[in-house]
């Protein structure tokens, strides 16, 4: 009898064991990416692990981000950050590119457009934890100093974009930290992944073992990129001719015109410039198209334009990764033909 109870005893602690300590069989499509990466001891994604998770917190960096402002823990409505921009003036929230690893801004657009999107000049805030650099490339190697900070430290990036992009105030230490959980809670999802069958299947298999978390970490990070590519194009040498070799698509450039400018040059937008696509305006547009001033598309979408006197909202350039040459063509082309109306 006392050695059928052992074995009865054994046999259910190896039974413990094995559903203790055993792979997860299922991984869910909606896990957080970041707790995967928790999970598995890597060095950035822990730097996000103290981040609260409290609802009310995660509402009022919600908040921050759409309306420029929210209640704080006083229970007193906070100073607008702001008072020209929202943070979704230029940035989306949610996922803009149909593959995260291969983003490129003519697959973003048809994604736009199915999607009712946006055509933005920042990078979305989805997944923005899940990067690990921020004002890259030709941001970093322009401004020098400026970012510097902000290039490896999230925190500074909203601090910079706060104070320097959109014309406003630091911003608080309760409202960072609202701001991060919000953040948090827009993390890539495994579902984000595009993860092939066995790339999942050798997911699940690896995430319970220590000696394979180097390779799970790789195989995540692999899925999506961990900066944002940011490359500043010129105006074309000669604008009558626009970028060489490129012929316009009218329709595209519709698109542009639409989820792009209209984004911000609307009765209700940022910008005292509103845009229709009435003949009169086309013909406007048209008139300065090959120009050299501030009011050629070539000139404001390449470089931006600056704060006026009394009017500090200011349009920021479209990097070639935001908009490329072709789709400016395109656009072009949709302006010309609307003109001749």
């Amino acid at each position: 009898m006392r050695n059928t109870l052992l074995l009865a005893a054994a046999s259910s602690l190896l039974l413990w064991g094995l559903v203790a300590f055993r792979p997860a069989d299922t991984l869910s499509d909606d896990t957080s990416v970041i707790n995967l990466l928790i999970q598995l001891g890597d060095t950035v994604a822990l730097r996000y692990q103290d981040v609260s998770t409290d609802p009310e917190v995660i509402q009022r960096g919600r908040e921050i981000i759409e309306l420029g402002r929210t209640i704080g823990p006083s229970g007193r409505r906070s100073d607008f950050v702001s008072k020209y921009y929202n943070c979704t003036s230029c940035h989306n929230q949610v996922q803009e590119d149909p593959d995260l690893a291969n983003p490129n801004p003519d697959d973003r657009l048809k994604y736009a457009q199915a999607n009712g999107l946006p055509f933005l000049q920042a990078t979305t805030f989805h997944g923005i934890l899940n990067r690990e650099s921020w004002y890259n490339e030709d941001y970093y190697k322009k401004y020098g100093e400026l970012v510097y900070a902000a290039n490896h430290d999230v925190r500074e990036a909203i601090q910079l974009c706060a104070q320097e992009c959109a014309q406003g105030r630091p911003v608080e230490e309760w409202e960072m930290e609202a701001i991060m959980a919000y953040y948090r809670e827009l993390a890539f999802r495994v579902s984000d992944l595009n993860l092939s069958a066995s790339e999942r299947q050798t997911l699940e298999s690896g995430l319970d073992d220590p000696a394979r978390s180097q390779e799970m970490i790789t195989l995540l990070k692999s899925k999506y990129l961990t900066y944002s590519p940011a490359t500043f194009g010129n105006a074309p040498q000669d604008k009558k001719k626009g970028y060489e070799g490129l012929q316009g698509d009218s329709e595209n450039g519709e698109l542009v015109f639409t989820l792009g400018c209209q984004n911000c040059h609307k009765p209700e937008g940022v910008s005292d410039v509103v845009l229709d696509k009435s003949r009169f305006t086309l013909k406007k547009l048209k008139d300065n198209l090959t120009k050299g001033n501030l009011y050629s598309i070539y000139q404001v979408i390449r470089y931006g334009t600056h704060p006026e006197p009394g009017h500090r909202p200011y349009m920021p350039h479209y990097t070639l990764e935001r908009m490329s040459h072709q789709q400016v063509e395109d656009l072009r082309a949709f302006i010309e033909k609307g003109a001749r109306r």
